[in-house]
């Protein structure tokens, strides 16, 4: 079995779980899973976990994501993409490119975003989408998200190409629409590439033929990354030998049994709050193990992940 990251290109036509049960064929394993699902008409990256690295699905997926979209501007379509029904068109020649660039400023920053009615969230059980193709529409409650960035890197009225780096749960075509009602125009996605997420870039993402001819020529592994890479970012904490047996069971650790791992910012984060830091732990002889944080209440540090073999990974 295969245990490790794989950082696919999902192209346009294929679902995020077409990738996954073409995957299962491609490297002959069920445990597979993705983090973060990408619209059939959306292309880019899309993270995908091996193995024992599906326990970090959830961690992954709540990392932040870059994305290049093209918005177009006088059109609103009850998807708020350019795969729906057009509700409405509206002139543009009168719009300005100070009144774009100003009305997109105003969604920097943490912002309250209300789910589209095609969407896989659920209420009451049964999806959004699956309510709107039955011609329903119920109350969505808005979510807090934060965009970062906005960055226009073309303006060619009526279409904007937009560099947007965002928090987890962000519905780019949302934006789009929320940004046109803000004009005062209408707009609509028509375009959507994911240029990075959880760490990966689309420079060195891996179409579906790209994997197979990896796979038939016995050299996939090559594209496989560790998933400890992921976690990098993240400070180190070592275990003493003695200790090697509270990790593996994933028992609390006390600080005095952790080694900082040289690095040279260690000494700035033990000025921090450690409690809103994550730390990947490796056990004496340098393996990596689990993801741990700091609880105040003990003065210890408890597990949020463990990464360890089970009988389920062979």
């Amino acid at each position: 079995m295969y245990h490790g990251i794989l950082n696919v290109y999902k192209e346009r036509g294929y679902t995020s779980f077409d990738v996954i049960a073409k995957l299962r064929g491609i490297c002959g394993q069920k445990k597979i899973g993705h983090t973060g699902t990408l619209d059939p008409e959306a292309e880019g990256v899309l993270p995908v976990c091996l193995g024992r690295a599906t326990k970090a699905c959830d961690l992954l997926t709540d990392r932040d994501k870059t994305y290049r979209a093209v918005m177009l501007l006088g059109v609103e379509t009850d998807t708020q993409d350019m795969t729906g029904k057009v509700l409405s068109e509206s002139p543009t020649d009168q719009i300005t490119e100070s009144v774009i660039r100003k009305a997109v400023s105003e969604f920097i920053g943490e912002i309250d975003q209300i789910p589209p009615m095609y969407s896989a969230l659920k209420v009451d059980g049964k999806k959004l989408c699956d309510l709107a193709r039955e011609g329903k529409t119920v109350e969505r409650k808005p979510r807090r998200i934060h965009i970062y960035e906005i960055n226009i890197e073309k303006l060619d009225i009526p279409r904007i190409t937009m560099r947007i780096r965002c928090s987890k749960g962000t519905y780019i075509r949302t934006l789009c629409h929320d940004i046109g009602e803000k004009i005062g125009c209408h707009a609509a996605l028509q375009q959507l590439i994911r240029t990075e997420a959880a760490g990966y870039s689309l420079e060195n993402a891996h179409r579906l033929d790209e994997i197979q001819a990896m796979q038939d020529a016995g050299k996939l592994e090559n594209i496989i990354r560790p998933l400890e890479d992921v976690f990098q970012d993240l400070p180190a904490l070592q275990t003493k030998w003695m200790e090697d047996r509270l990790l593996y069971n994933g028992n609390p650790i006390s600080p005095r049994m952790l080694v900082w791992m040289s690095d040279d910012r260690n000494e700035e984060l033990r000025a921090t709050e450690l409690s809103k830091l994550r730390f990947r732990v490796l056990d004496s002889e340098g393996q990596f193990c689990a993801i741990y944080r700091y609880s105040d209440e003990g003065d210890n540090f408890v597990p949020v992940k463990m990464f360890l073999p089970d009988d389920s990974d062979d």
